[in-house]
């Protein structure tokens, strides 16, 4: 069976363009005209990835993220938006998106994503009814129900975020390039341009660090990448 997919865009001739693309890539693609409809088709179509844009009219992206993470925080969301801000970014990563894009973009790079969000996905799914645990500091993740237990409450992960957090705790104390993160990520063979990885890591240290400016568990590691500290020592 085919992979479902939904786009979720207003500008008819991109949302015509990524359909023809991806249903020539083997992928059975759903298209919603606004977000209010890219809601009704999400709940009909039950796709396995959803492709979004934020400016559209009756309920924006960032309407549509919310709405659907309330029930859903594992089906990978990929952002395409011409806004490419680094504020706009931290907001989509702080509601959960798992990666965006920004417009214009190559048909090459958009399949690669999509096909790596849907392995990694389907990789989370073949490890379903196995309870994973780890625990550092004050904190409990199960991996087997993508939560998060912290001081300040439950947070429900998305696939992408317990894909990074397992490899970090496979890794403690180790430098991971950026190359190495966005690899195992992403599937990307090489350190492309892309603050995807960085807007991740904000996201970790607004869940887990007690000062997030002055982060003791993920930390950065000046012209390589990131390092996970259990002990939360800092550097």
């Amino acid at each position: 069976m085919k992979p479902r997919i939904l786009v979720i865009e207003d500008e008819r001739h991109i949302a015509e363009g990524l359909k023809i693309n991806l249903e020539l890539a083997g992928y059975d693609v759903t298209v919603a005209v606004n977000g209010k409809v890219g809601i009704q088709k999400w709940e009909e179509v039950k796709p396995q990835l959803i492709l979004l844009d934020i400016m559209m009219p009756e309920l924006d992206g960032h309407g549509v993220l919310e709405r659907v993470r309330r029930k859903d925080s594992k089906i990978p969301i990929l952002i395409l938006s011409a806004k490419n801000a680094s504020v706009d970014k931290v907001k989509a990563f702080h509601g959960g998106v798992d990666d965006y894009l920004g417009k214009p973009f190559s048909v090459e790079e958009l399949l690669l994503r999509v096909e790596r969000l849907l392995l990694r996905a389907s990789w989370n799914k073949e490890e379903n009814g196995v309870s994973e645990l780890y625990e550092f500091g004050p904190h409990r993740i199960d991996f087997s129900l993508f939560k998060a237990t912290t001081p300040d409450g439950m947070i429900d992960l998305t696939e992408q975020e317990a894909k990074i957090l397992r490899f970090f705790f496979t890794h403690p104390h180790k430098a991971l390039t950026r190359a190495e993160l966005l690899e195992e990520g992403w599937g990307y063979a090489e350190d492309i341009n892309t603050r995807t990885l960085d807007n991740f890591m904000v996201r970790f240290r607004k869940y887990f660090e007690s000062d997030p400016k002055k982060p003791k568990y993920f930390c950065s590691v000046r012209g390589v990448g990131y390092i996970f500290d259990p002990e939360g020592k800092g550097r």
